[in-house]
């Protein structure tokens, strides 16, 4: 009895092995393009985070009637959201002047007997990012970013102290996003 032995041919297995590797080179740019693409989904959705925990300390400053305190002759507008006391925007000086500002935006965390803040800083932009929003990625200063890795973004006051821009430092990539604190407007920007 001759046992006949079936398979594939050499032939067979060149042209299904060149096949495939015509699909893998196909296909690689777009599994590439997707680790591109989760990242900016990823900045976006902080983005949208920070835009919902600025419009929602906004609405719980309106829900509560506007209130304000007295300083230094000022009348500063603050709201305490989520547990957490801040410092508002306000548009009118005690003397009837424009700030530049609207009305109800969070500046600044009011820490125990803090002032009112004259000016944005890093620490300030970092604080607002960890108490606007619930589960805030890892934020820390320009300088700590470049050596400490956990760090998901960097935090620093724009260059006319009215908005902060956090970076996000995951790859190599330049994505931001922008608080302005004259509008309350939150801006994506993808590089």
């Amino acid at each position: 009895m001759n046992k006949k032995q079936s398979g594939f041919s050499l032939v067979e297995l060149v042209v299904v092995i060149v096949v495939v590797g015509l699909l893998a080179v196909a296909a690689l740019p777009r599994f590439l393009d997707v680790t591109d693409e989760a990242k900016k989904a990823s900045i976006e959705g902080v983005a949208g985070g920070f835009a919902t925990g600025v419009l929602s300390a906004r609405a719980q400053w309106e829900a509560e009637s506007r209130p304000s305190l007295n300083e230094g002759g000022q009348k500063q507008n603050y709201v305490s959201y989520d547990g957490v006391d801040f410092w508002l925007t306000r548009s009118k000086e005690s003397n009837g002047s424009n700030t530049g500002f609207r009305d109800g935006y969070p500046i600044s965390v009011k820490e125990d007997n803090s002032s009112f803040p004259t000016k944005v800083s890093e620490l300030t932009c970092i604080l607002l990012m960890e108490n606007l929003l619930q589960n805030p990625p890892k934020v820390d200063t320009v300088a700590n970013a470049k050596i400490d890795k956990n760090v998901k973004y960097s935090a620093h006051a724009g260059s006319s102290n009215d908005s902060c821009i956090y970076i996000q430092q995951e790859g190599s990539t330049a994505h931001q996003f922008e608080y302005e604190i004259k509008t309350g407007r939150v801006t994506v920007t993808l590089q």
